[in-house]
C-alpha cells in the first residue's frame, strides 16, 4: 500500500526507454561512448569500460586510471560478481604516517599540512585500470584498443567544458595551482578554465594509447608505472614499482538480502553498501513504510533511525576483510534487525553509539549499463577527492588519487593504515531482483552519503511505488548520528515534527551526487534515468537489424 506523498517534488529530467541497450553515466559524452560501443556490437561490459575511460577525460575531477572503484556485474546467465578495484596502502605506509589534528568529529581525519589530502603522500596504489582491464578480459567481447579508442579521441580533439567542471576547477583552484601540469591545463593564464571552452589533453591521449597497446602492464609494469614511481620518489610519495607490480583486483561474492519479495544484492566489505543496505532494509521491513507515505515525519524518522543504527555498526563492517574479521552474517541477519528494531522509539530520536568519523569524498562517478542480451554493469569509480590529490604525473596527463584520506589516521583502529590494506568505501552499485528477474540496477557518487541514498532509492521504488525517474530525483535525508540533513523539498511541517522528536535539522541543497539507474520492465524494455544532482544522461537503444530474408531490389 502506498500512502500520500508528503514531500512533493517535480522531476527535472525525463527518462529514456529502449529495448536493445541502455547507458546511463554522469556525463553526456561518456553516455554517447557507451552507446557507440553497444551499437558496434559490444556487450554491457565493453560499453561500461569504454564509458569509464571516457569519463577519465570528461570528468577528470572525479575518476581516473589512477583511481579505484567497485563494479557489480550481472551476466546474461544470471551470475553476479563484484570486481574490487579499490586502492591499497603502499608497502611503505605506516599507521602513524600522518599527524592527526583531532580525535573528535568533525575534524577526526584532518592531518597536519593536509598531507593525507593534497600531494604525493596522499596517493594510494591505484586499482581502477587493473580492474577495468580484468572486467574486459573476463566478461567483455571487444579488444581493449577498440574500447579505449573513443576516450583517446576525446582527449586529443577535446570537449566543451561544462559549468559543472568549471565550477569544480574554481573550487580547487588554489590546490591545482600548486601542480605545474594541472595549472597549465585547468588554470590557463592563471584563471580557472571557463565553461564553453574546449579542453584538450594531448599528454593523457598518449598515455591512453600506451594502455590501448600494452594493456594494464603499461601502468603496473611499464613506462607509465615508471613515471608514477619516479614522481612519487621525487615528491614525498610512497608508491614504488613493487607496489604496482603487486596490485591485484579481486572478484568477490555479492551480499544478498530479501526485502518485501525482492532480492537485493550489493558489494561486500570493504564496501559498506551491501551489508548495511541489507541491514537497514531488514529493520524497515518491520514497518509499513509505504502506508506512512513518502516524506512523512514517521517514515523519515524511521529512515533516520535506521541510518544511525547502520553507522553505529559500520566501524566493524567496512574494513578490508583480509585484515579485520567482518561479521557479515550477523549484521545482515533478520534476527539482528529484530533486536535493533525493538529499541526504536517512534516518538523520539536517540543516540545509537558513535559511527566512525566521516572520511570519504563526494567526488566520485557512476555508470549503469545494460545490453540486449541480459548483461548488466553497475559501477562506481573515483579518484576520491575533487581532482584527487591535485597532482598530475608529469608528461602523462594522469591525475593521482588521494585515497589515503579514507584511512583512519589514528593508529590502533579497524580502519587504520596498514601496508597493502584496501581502503574502506561506501560505494553502492546495487541491483534488485523480483521472482528471479532483474528489476533495478542503480548507483551514485557521494562519499559516506552513497549507501544511505541508494537505500532511499530502493525504498522509493519498492515501498512508495515511484517511477524510476521519481526514485532517483526524490529528496533525500542523511545522518550519521548527529545532525539530520534534509533536502529543501521537505516541507516545514515535516521538519518541525522531526525537530519535536529530538532531531537537529539542517536543510541542505543536495545530499550525495547524481544517481543513475536502469529499470527492467515486464515488456522486455529498459528505462534509464539520471537525476538533477549531476550532468547524468541516459541513452537508450532500440531498433535493430532488418528482418531476415528482406532484400531491396530494383525493378
Amino acid at each position: 500500500m502506498h500512502g500520500p506523498r508528503v514531500a512533493n517534488f517535480t522531476c527535472e529530467k525525463l527518462p529514456a526507454t529502449g529495448s536493445r541497450g541502455m547507458v546511463v553515466t554522469n556525463h553526456p559524452r561518456a553516455s554517447a561512448v557507451g552507446a557507440e560501443i553497444l551499437l558496434a556490437g559490444g556487450n554491457a561490459i565493453d560499453a561500461a569500460v569504454a564509458a569509464l575511460f571516457a569519463l577519465t577525460v570528461v570528468e577528470p575531477m572525479m575518476v581516473g586510471v589512477l583511481g579505484g572503484g567497485v563494479a557489480h556485474i550481472r551476466l546474461a546467465d544470471g551470475q553476479h560478481t563484484i570486481l574490487d578495484g579499490i586502492s591499497t596502502a603502499p608497502a611503505a605506509a605506516r599507521a602513524d604516517m600522518y599527524e592527526p589534528l583531532s580525535d573528535k568529529l568533525p575534524d577526526y581525519r584532518e592531518t597536519r599540512g593536509r598531507a593525507n589530502v593534497v600531494g604525493a603522500a596522499a596517493v594510494a596504489v591505484p586499482g581502477a585500470l587493473a580492474a577495468w582491464c580484468l572486467a574486459l578480459e573476463r566478461f567483455g567481447t571487444l579488444p581493449l584498443a577498440e574500447v579505449v579508442a573513443p576516450a583517446i579521441r576525446l582527449a586529443e580533439d577535446g570537449f566543451i567544458v561544462s559549468p559543472y567542471l568549471a565550477d569544480c576547477v574554481t573550487d580547487c583552484a588554489a590546490d591545482l595551482a600548486r601542480d605545474p601540469g594541472l595549472a597549465a591545463l585547468l588554470l590557463p593564464g592563471g584563471a580557472p578554465i571557463a565553461a564553453g571552452a574546449r579542453l584538450r589533453q594531448p599528454d593523457y591521449a598518449g598515455s591512453l594509447r600506451l594502455i590501448a597497446g600494452q594493456g594494464p602492464a603499461a601502468l603496473y609494469a611499464g613506462s607509465l608505472g615508471d613515471a608514477l614511481a619516479a614522481f612519487m620518489a621525487q615528491s614525498g610519495g610512497l608508491i614504488g614499482k613493487a607496489d604496482l607490480a603487486a596490485y591485484k583486483p579481486l572478484e568477490r561474492q555479492a551480499v544478498h538480502g530479501r526485502y518485501r519479495g525482492f532480492d537485493v544484492l550489493g558489494p561486500p566489505p570493504p564496501s559498506s553498501a551491501g551489508v548495511h543496505i541489507v541491514q537497514m532494509l531488514n529493520i524497515l521491513e518491520g514497518y509499513d513504510i509505504g502506508r506512512l507515505g513518502f516524506g512523512s515525519a514517521d517514515a523519515t524518522h524511521l529512515l533516520a533511525e535506521a541510518l544511525k543504527i547502520a553507522f553505529a555498526d559500520r566501524a566493524v563492517a567496512t574494513a578490508d576483510p583480509a585484515f579485520v574479521e567482518v561479521p557479515v552474517e550477523r549484521l545482515t541477519a533478520k534476527s539482528y534487525a529484530d533486536e535493533r528494531r525493538a529499541l526504536i522509539a517512534l516518538g523520539r530520536t536517540q543516540a545509537w553509539g558513535p559511527g566512525l568519523a566521516a572520511g570519504e569524498s563526494a567526488n566520485t562517478t557512476h555508470v549503469t549499463v545494460a545490453d540486449g542480451s541480459g548483461n548488466v554493469v553497475s559501477s562506481t569509480q573515483t579518484i576520491n577527492g575533487l581532482f584527487g590529490a591535485c597532482v598530475q604525473v608529469p608528461g602523462t596527463g594522469m591525475i593521482a588519487n588521494n585515497y589515503m584520506y579514507n584511512f583512519d589516521p589514528h593508529p590502533g583502529h579497524a580502519l587504520s593504515i596498514a601496508p597493502g590494506k584496501r581502503v574502506f568505501t561506501s560505494m553502492a552499485p546495487m541491483m534488485a531482483l523480483r521472482d528471479g528477474k532483474l528489476a533495478f540496477a542503480l548507483g551514485l557518487p557521494g562519499g559516506l552519503r552513497i549507501f544511505p541514498s541508494a537505500l532511499q532509492a530502493l525504498v522509493n521504488l519498492i515501498d512508495h511505488g515511484m517511477s524510476l525517474q521519481e526514485a532517483v530525483e526524490a529528496p533525500r535525508i542523511w545522518t550519521e548520528g548527529g545532525v539530520l540533513e534534509v533536502e529543501e523539498a521537505f516541507p516545514d511541517s515535516v521538519t518541525e515534527a522531526l525537530a519535536g522528536r529530538g532531531h537537529e535539522i539542517k536543510r541542505v541543497k543536495r545530499i550525495a551526487g547524481g544517481m543513475n539507474a536502469i529499470a527492467f520492465n515486464p515488456d522486455g524494455t529498459m528505462t534509464g534515468a539520471a537525476c538533477w544532482r549531476a550532468d547524468g544522461t541516459p541513452v537508450a537503444i532500440s531498433g535493430g537489424l532488418a528482418r531476415a530474408g528482406v532484400r531491396f531490389t530494383i525493378a
